[in-house]
């Protein structure tokens, strides 16, 4: 399973807007994609598509995050997934 890591940039961290933006463009994608706290098992990852599981996943600013999509074009989902979470969406 492709798997990716990235830096939350957004200054408020994964929460309210941020988190729904990324959950809006992992819902748009035809895979399955989860996210966990860098250092917990993989098993613990929780859903990338829900405003609520985003949010409690308590990531903020600086803090790195595990993407693991299965499915085709996996790889290139997690690239631009990347893109949003290390971009700081808050400045927008």
């Amino acid at each position: 399973m492709p798997e990716s890591t990235a830096i939350i940039a957004s200054r408020v961290g994964l929460h309210a807007r941020p988190a729904s933006i990324f959950a809006a463009a992992v819902g748009e994608l035809p895979i399955e994609v989860t996210i966990a706290m860098e250092g917990e098992p993989a098993e613990d990852a929780m859903d990338a598509s829900s405003i609520l599981s985003l949010m409690s996943l308590g990531a903020g600013n600086g803090d790195v995050v595990v993407l693991r999509a299965e499915g085709e074009g996996a790889d290139e989902a997690l690239e631009a997934l990347v893109k949003i979470l290390e971009t700081d969406l808050d400045a927008e």
